[in-house]
């Protein structure tokens, strides 16, 4: 099926529909001149009304000079009234359209002095002109009354003047016309004139487009067009701030990719000797001792990659946004159950104080690794004979968890880079990954959430998670 512009189709529609217009040039253009336009239909219209009112205001004019005109040429002859129908008041209609002039010249008792009997009289007294049919013609009349000096009961002498109306419709459509000329002018100059300042208005935004398309893919430097408009400054520091952040992730990932080539080929060149070394031994000790090393390595080995796609899944961007309603009590049960025999081999006392049942928003299987991460690290780091303690709370609109053990703890000055990814305390004799803390709190930043660390009563380490309750 083949699609213009601004038309698609359904499938199985025949009817197509229109597609919202995406030009902000034509947007701007229509909201401009449509409401000109709108104005300009009121505007003839009452320009209209106005040229049938000047039409009927110099009609009416020359209908009261015509009857003026006449009436003074009547006058008394040896006691009889004569009335006189002078040319001037007739040649005074005559404007090139074939109007017909009809009148009427009668005493004050109603006796006709000359004219014609029958034509339409206007209400008497009115002052005003009327319309009427006259011999299959539409008439405007009007009536005027003069004073004759010696005609005793014959004065005053009415005298009616009627007209066709086609000098006067022609001079409602001229008037008309002559308006709706000018003023469709000035919609066209004022079109004319929004073209050009929206030509004028869009230049440092088409500016910007092409300073952003002329862009090396890798520059991501902030953008400086400095002729754009007030309006459109945000776009540019929205921009700015959107490449900044792009540049601080690729760099984090590109520090991320580093570190874990480094961590990684410590282990497996580790794993390399021992398989070389196992290989090279003869007695059946020294290889199982050497086998039993590499298995150790193994796991190790097995954590570290672990680790790494987790804290890449807890990255922002990596997974898609969710908000699962998880049971922080009920998952940190699961995770104490599976780590029991770790503690117990270590004689750890590994226990739950748990106060409400805080249900929180977020990624499920993050905010389960985010616990077991925590378990983890204070088993690892807590001497045999030790414990650990798990601890759930509501407190308001937040959800407490936290993990105490009675560990060598962390000094104050190394607690913040503790977070950092790849970073372990100088002189720790547990060999950990350091990634840890790091996954915790992407975890918690993501669900929206903030990590502290403390000292434990007594000596050790209290990690402890603030998240916001789910809403219910």
């Amino acid at each position: 099926m083949k699609r213009n512009a601004f038309l698609s189709a359904h499938p199985g529609s025949a009817r197509p529909r229109l597609l919202p217009v995406r030009s902000l040039r034509l947007q701007l253009l229509a909201w401009v001149v449509l409401p000109l336009a709108g104005l300009l239909a009121v505007n003839l219209w009452t320009s209209r009304n106005s040229a049938i009112a000047t039409a009927d205001l110099v009609t009416d004019r020359m209908l009261l000079g015509s009857a003026k005109a006449i009436a003074e040429q009547v006058s008394m002859t040896d006691g009889v009234l004569d009335a006189t129908v002078p040319p001037a008041a007739i040649e005074l209609f005559d404007t090139g359209d074939r109007d017909s002039v009809y009148y009427r010249v009668e005493t004050a008792e109603g006796r006709l002095l000359t004219g014609y009997p029958d034509l339409p009289l206007p209400p008497p007294k009115s002052g005003r002109s009327i319309e009427a049919t006259y011999r299959s013609q539409l008439l405007r009349l009007r009536a005027y009354r003069h004073p004759i000096i010696g005609a005793a009961t014959d004065s005053p002498v009415r005298v009616t003047v009627g007209i066709t109306l086609a000098g006067h419709d022609a001079m409602v459509r001229r008037l008309w016309l002559d308006a709706f000329l000018q003023q469709l002018m000035l919609v066209l100059i004022a079109g004319v004139f929004v073209l050009l300042g929206l030509r004028r208005g869009l230049a440092p935004l088409l500016k910007l487009r092409d300073v952003v398309r002329s862009r090396r893919k890798t520059d991501l430097s902030p953008l400086s067009v400095p002729e754009v408009q007030s309006e459109i400054q945000p776009l540019v520091d929205a921009l700015n701030a959107y490449m900044g952040r792009v540049q601080a992730q690729m760099a984090a990932q590109r520090r991320f990719v580093a570190n874990a080539a480094h961590q990684l080929r410590t282990p497996l060149a580790l794993l390399s000797t021992q398989a070389s070394f196992a290989l090279r031994e003869k007695g059946s000790g020294a290889r199982d001792e050497a086998l039993l090393a590499l298995q150790q390595s193994t796991k190790r080995l097995a954590r570290l990659a672990e680790q790494l796609l987790t804290l890449s899944r807890a990255e922002p961007g990596s997974r898609r946004p969710r908000a699962d309603r998880f049971d922080l009590l009920a998952e940190s049960r699961r995770v104490l159950e599976e780590q029991a025999p770790i503690a117990v081999k270590r004689r750890i006392d590994l226990g739950l104080d748990a106060v409400g049942t805080a249900i929180v928003s977020g990624d499920t299987t993050m905010l389960r690794e985010m616990i077991v991460n925590l378990v983890d690290n204070a088993l690892r780091y807590t001497p045999e004979g030790g414990s650990v303690t798990l601890r759930v709370a509501e407190t308001g609109k937040t959800a407490l968890l936290s993990v105490s053990d009675n560990g060598p703890g962390i000094p104050a000055g190394e607690r913040e880079h503790v977070f950092e990814r790849f970073y372990r305390i100088a002189g720790s004799e547990e060999h950990g990954s350091g990634l840890g803390l790091a996954i915790v709190r992407e975890v918690a930043d993501n669900a929206g959430g903030r990590v502290t660390l403390s000292d434990t009563p007594g000596g050790g380490l209290t990690v402890e998670v603030t998240l916001p309750l789910a809403q219910s």
